[in-house]
Order: C-alpha cells, then structure tokens, then sequence
C-alpha cells in the first residue's frame, strides 16, 4: 500500500506541473490564460516591483535549496527517498502557482513591435523556445527529471539507478538546450512591458546562478563532464569547429 500511495503522489505531482507549464505558456505569452504577466495594473509602480521581486526569490530560493544535495539528504531522513523528486518537482510548481496568482502588472512599454507580420514570427519563436525545453526535458529523460521514473521504479521493487552521462542530439551543440529553450521564451516577445522586463531580467539571472551550481555538482559526479565544458559551449553553438558526436570525440 506504501509504495502505491508514493506512485499516486508522484502522478499528482507531475500532473500539477504539466498544468503549472501550460498555463506558464499562456501567462508569459499574454495567451489564453485570465491573468497573464501583463495584466491591467491595478496597484502603485514601486508596490507592485516589490511584490513581484519577493515572489521571483520564494521561487529562486526554493528552487535552489531544494536542489542541493545536503538539503536532499535531509528531506529524505523524512519522506522516502522515492517522492523526494516528486517532492521537488510539486514544491516548484506551487512557487509558481504562487507567483500567477499574486503577480502585479506594471504597464509601462519598453518595446512594441507593430507589424503583424514581425508579430508573428516572434510568437513564432516563443513557440520554438517552448519546444525546446519540451524536447531537452525528453532528452535527458523526462519521467526522471519529473520524478515518475522514481516512483515506478518503487512500485515495481526496483533499485532506482542515476542516469548516466550521455552525448546526443542538441546536447551536441550547446551543453544547456533547455536553458537556451527557456532565454528564448523569455524574451521573445512583441510588446515588452516593465513587469515583463523584470521578470525577463530576474529569471535570466537565475538561470545563469543555477547554471554555475550545477556544473559544479555535473563536474563532481560526471569525471567526463569536464572534457565535455571544454568542448561544448554552454548557451551559444559554435559557428565553425568539429561537433562531437560520441563521448569518445571529447578526448
């Protein structure tokens, strides 16, 4: 009965953050959802920054603490090992169910592009952005990065084994697709507004933080990581140079 408790856990938690992300398409998109990042301002400019700066870091410090190590080793001393990733996983979409809910818009036009023909195609690059992260989260192995891998591997009685270390695809070319996928979300847009700016700003600055950590904890678990950083570039490809194809080609 134990384990079946953690594998419908694991289930509630990943349905939460696929609907967490969609409805993350809609509200940096100004698409379809009925409060979107630039919603009317209804409160004063220096109100509403601070607002939404504080939820920006109730996200960027659960997200970070909770991806430690030594905070998982901690957690795990109370709930099985099975629903931490679950956890982590359930733990960050709230952080953002958290951040629409109270989000401050804050009016005010950086940039508006007019043409409806330049307007599409940018939508069409936030398109693109998305599907890059979809793709990266499946070449890496999405039900591990989302935690149902974990919680099958319980149910079934078997041992979970870490992912290796693997060179494939766009992992080729850039060492973080997915944090390229999510640059290109963020700021492709037609009608860039203060609160937009900000919340472009505050998550890029993040993903460049988060990056460094992981690479950090990547180079001490992966010894093969390293020849991989100096052969591939973290964010932008290469215009000329040999692409490794293998493992072997880092040597």
């Amino acid at each position: 009965m134990k384990k079946i408790i953690i594998f419908a856990y694991g289930i509630l938690s990943y349905v939460v953050s696929m609907g967490t992300l969609a409805y993350a398409v809609g509200f940096m998109g100004n698409l379809w959802v009925p409060r979107s990042i630039d919603a009317a301002p209804s409160a004063p400019l220096g109100q509403a920054l601070l607002i939404n700066l504080c939820l920006l870091a109730v996200f960027a410090v659960q997200h970070s603490v909770m991806a430690r190590g030594s905070f998982k080793r901690w957690l795990t001393r109370f709930i099985p090992a099975a629903a931490e990733r679950s956890t982590f996983v359930l733990a960050s979409s709230l952080a953002l169910i958290l951040l629409f809910a109270l989000w401050e818009p804050m009016g005010g036009v950086v940039w508006d592009v007019e043409s409806p023909l330049v307007q599409g195609g940018i939508y069409a690059l936030y398109g693109l952005g998305w599907l890059v992260i979809v793709a990266s989260t499946f070449l890496i192995n999405h039900f591990d990065l989302f935690g149902l891998r974990q919680v099958w591997l319980n149910l079934v009685g078997r041992e979970y084994q870490p992912l290796p270390f693997k060179l494939h695809s766009l992992y080729r070319y850039v060492r973080h697709p997915l944090y390229v996928g999510f640059f290109i979300a963020l700021w492709a847009t037609p009608t860039m507004t203060i609160a937009h700016l900000v919340f472009s700003v505050m998550c890029s600055a993040y993903i460049l933080i988060g990056t460094w950590l992981e690479e950090r904890d990547l180079r001490r678990f992966h010894p093969e990581y390293v020849a991989y950083e100096r052969a591939v570039p973290g964010f932008v490809p290469r215009i000329s140079g040999k692409i490794p194809a293998t493992l072997a080609d880092l040597a």
